[in-house]
Formats: structure tokens, sequence, C-alpha cells
């Protein structure tokens, strides 16, 4: 029972993505943007075949698909895994975990579904007259982006082991 807020959390995420993208899909034509704040974001539709930020996206493989979807499957073993093996009591642990959790489920629904993941926050700035853009994202990758950054605070705020061998 101890875990339910957590999996809620998880559950959250991929229903959050979900729906996020649904109204994308549903109201915005692929490679269409809608400015909300000029010189800085806009709402687009794009759609990512390849890992975080477009890495990969250029490729022709096969191969490519079945590594992400592969890497994704690993990532969400490793990280029930871990949630598991974990104290239920380390908060800061559990949510990066299933922050994490929630979003690869919510990008991994995306790439049974259509083959690729839809993106639409797109955030730029433009200097001396040029763009230049973060690349576009998701609720699913901003949920990872947050859990690891939490799971980087959880192995920064616990004290390092110290060893118990005396040098020679």
């Amino acid at each position: 029972m101890k875990r339910v807020p957590y999996l809620a959390l998880s559950a959250s995420v991929i229903i959050l993505d979900a729906i996020t993208k649904w109204m994308i899909v549903k109201r915005l034509a692929i490679n269409s943007a809608i400015p909300v704040v000029d010189g800085l974001f806009q709402i687009v539709h794009v759609r990512n075949t390849g890992a975080a930020f477009g890495i990969g996206a250029n490729s022709s493989s096969p191969l490519v698909p079945v590594l992400l979807n592969g890497g994704a499957i690993v990532v969400f073993i490793i990280v029930v895994f871990y949630s598991l093996r974990a104290q239920i009591s380390d908060r800061l642990l559990q949510t990066g975990l299933h922050l994490i959790l929630g979003g690869a489920i919510g990008n991994l629904i995306d790439r049974f579904r259509f083959g690729s993941v839809v993106d639409f926050l797109d955030v730029f700035v433009t200097l001396s007259g040029r763009e230049h853009h973060w690349p576009a994202f998701n609720v699913a990758d901003s949920a990872i982006c947050i859990g690891i950054t939490l799971l980087f605070l959880d192995m920064w705020r616990k004290p390092q082991p110290s060893s118990t061998t005396e040098p020679a």
C-alpha cells in the first residue's frame, strides 16, 4: 500500500502525457506551430523517430526502432527492480524513479502506436536574427528529466560510505 502514491505518480505522468499528445495529434497538423510566447516558446507537432532530443532520428536503419524499444524496456525493468529494492521511505529516490518510469512508458506507448514519439513543446531563443531551438519535447520527456535530476539530488545528499581499510 505504501507504493500506491508512487504508482499513482507514474500513472499520472502516463495519462497526462497521453492526453496532451492526443490533443496535439487531433488539433495540429504535423510540422505546424502555434506561437505562445513570441521569440521563446511555441506548441508544435513533430514526430521523433530517434532517441531523446532527436538523437538518431535521421537514421534509416531498421535496427534503430528495435534498439530504442528494447532500450526502453530495459530501462523499465531496471527502474522497477531498483524501485522495489530501494527503501520505500526514500521519497526523493522513489519519486525520481517513478517519474522516469511514467515517462519511459509514455514514450514507449507512442513508439508502439506510431513508430515515433509525438513531441510538441518547442523552446527557442532568437539571437542576432537566428533562432536557436532546444529539441522539441513532451510531458514524458519532462518527467524523465525531472526524475533524473531527483536521482542526482538523492545521490548528492546521501553520505558516501567510508572505506574501512587503512592505506598501507
